[in-house]
């Protein structure tokens, strides 16, 4: 084999090499995906418990003491919350699963189920839908069978039980060491690096604790307002619906709009006016949401333009679920900051 064919053979060799390595990492970060979620879930809950962190530290508390005064209150509010929470959905719950057959019969027999019928004549029977909707749900089998059985069910509490104290426990160790982590991360660069890239991390930092900051106070108002205001209308299981408002609001986006459209469908449950409020309500908040309350919000925590976090929020959700749609806008925050301060001035120089 002359040097040509043997240079070409190595090559080729080289090549295959780096393809197999890049399956093997690829098919590794697929098998280890849930944990990264861990990871990332746990990261970005750290950085927004930071700020108040520092916050305690600049009254001249020692860093540990601060974690320490933080992690108790929120075990207050959780430990609140759980005892205040979980009773009353429980009884709401089981008294509205008794309920649902009647609920469905009044629904088959209002007199807006017959027009919709006419309407969609020929096409859907809608008094037999409702009915049989109301004959699964009047069996309790079918409930856990809408659960995926006992053993479904069991494991997905397991895996979510297992999951939340993996979370809890990175958590906990991001918040204790993340300046020591920081600093590690700083002396991987060279030192005539370091500054620039110092300043630069800080700010994709404080970019991030400011969404998570920002984007949780806009969920916990979603879900108290519509706490109460469901409970007024007497809308079906209010906690429930609220507590689904709640985690739809953490969604940039869709998130509030999805969780709205199934309250208003699940309020068809009460009355068709019930659910006409509900819809109306839901409309006017979240208008109100985005261009008053977001602005207001989202403007001091991350200066991405409105194009840009359309466009981030729909690719990270189409990537990675429910977590890309999270990450995505803090992503984008941070992609503006480095180009900014980065790429820009690097272009200025030349």
């Amino acid at each position: 084999m002359d040097a040509g064919h043997l240079k070409a053979f190595r090559v080729g060799l080289i090549g295959a090499l780096g393809v197999g390595v890049g399956l093997v990492i690829w098919g590794a970060v697929a098998s280890l995906s849930t944990v990264l979620s861990y990871i990332g879930i746990a990261l970005f809950i750290a950085l927004g418990l930071d700020p108040i962190i520092r916050w305690l530290e600049h009254r001249h508390l020692p860093r540990s003491v601060a974690v320490a005064v933080v992690l108790i209150a929120l075990l207050v509010i959780v430990t609140a919350l759980v005892l205040l929470f979980i009773p009353r959905l429980i009884t709401q719950t089981k008294a509205l699963i008794p309920q649902l057959p009647g609920i469905f019969t009044q629904v088959a027999d209002a007199g807006w189920v017959s027009s919709v019928e006419q309407l969609l004549a020929g096409y859907l029977d809608v008094n037999s839908l409702v009915k049989g909707a109301g004959d699964f749900f009047s069996k309790p089998a079918n409930l856990m069978t809408l659960g995926g059985g006992i053993l479904a069910v069991g494991s997905g509490i397991a895996t979510g039980l297992t999951g939340i104290l993996i979370v809890v426990v990175l958590t906990l160790y991001f918040v204790i060491t993340l300046p020591a982590m920081k600093r590690a991360a700083y002396q991987l660069v060279p030192a005539s690096r370091r500054a620039k890239f110092t300043e630069v991390t800080e700010d994709i930092s404080t970019a991030v604790s400011s969404y998570v900051i920002g984007q949780l106070g806009l969920a916990i108002l979603n879900g108290v307002l519509s706490a109460i205001f469901l409970s007024l209308v007497h809308a079906p299981i209010p906690l429930l619906l609220a507590l689904l408002a709640f985690v739809g609001a953490l969604i940039p986006l869709v998130g509030t709009v999805i969780s709205a459209v199934i309250i208003t469908l699940v309020s068809l449950v009460s009355s068709p006016q019930t659910a006409l409020i509900v819809g109306i309500y839901y409309l006017v908040y979240m208008q109100v949401e985005a261009y008053i309350l977001t602005p207001r919000i989202m403007n001091k925590a991350v200066a991405v333009p409105g194009s840009l976090v359309v466009i981030s929020a729909v690719a990270g959700g189409t990537l990675g679920g429910i977590l890309g749609a999270l990450v995505a806008i803090p992503l984008a925050a941070s992609g503006i900051i480095i180009v900014q301060k980065v790429l820009i001035p690097r272009q200025n120089s030349l």
